[in-house]
């Protein structure tokens, strides 16, 4: 398994998905290298942030995150990683890191910006260790849901690992 740091592991946004049983938007980030997967909930409008980035969607105005990337852009700054730290009482912190010349600045922010913002700038997100624990499934049906949504993924990506967070399907659950 590919680490950051002691307790950091790299993922990678596998698609965003909505629950069946909530009808709310998930992002699913998977480790780079092994088995841990870890779907987030999150508001429509951070959903369709990460997905507008996932889809390749050109849009006639920039999103906030466009336009926070553009602000920095301008500010010669750049978005180096993000890394998901904490999860309390079924809340995900995370926090962002911009660099400036030399100088590297760390911002708390919520997971789906933080995402968003390194979908956008092509950077690395991390999550930690602690964090895949503390996400563990409590009981029996939540594991197996998510072992066969790690399944299906698994299996989606072996057969096109280009397709993974497409929605070329439309009974597929991928939030537009």
């Amino acid at each position: 398994m590919r680490q950051r740091g002691p307790s950091m592991i790299e993922v990678q946004v596998l698609g965003v998905l909505v629950d069946d049983e909530t009808r709310s938007p998930l992002v699913l980030l998977r480790a780079v290298e092994g088995e841990e997967t870890l779907p987030i909930r999150l508001g429509f409008p951070e959903a369709g942030a990460i997905a507008a980035v996932l889809e390749e969607v050109d849009l006639p105005r920039p999103l906030t995150h466009d336009l926070v990337m553009n602000v920095l852009g301008a500010l010669e700054g750049r978005v180096i990683k993000a890394e998901l730290t904490d999860l309390r009482d079924e809340t995900y912190f995370s926090v962002l890191y911009v660099g400036r010349g030399r100088r590297t600045f760390r911002f708390e922010a919520r997971p789906a910006d933080s995402i968003a913002l390194c979908l956008r700038a092509q950077a690395p997100i991390y999550v930690s260790e602690e964090v895949f624990r503390k996400a563990a499934p409590r009981d029996v049906a939540e594991a197996s849901r998510h072992q066969w949504l790690a399944f299906l993924h698994s299996l989606e990506a072996a057969a096109d690992p280009s397709a993974v967070g497409r929605d070329d399907k439309p009974d597929d659950k991928t939030v537009q």
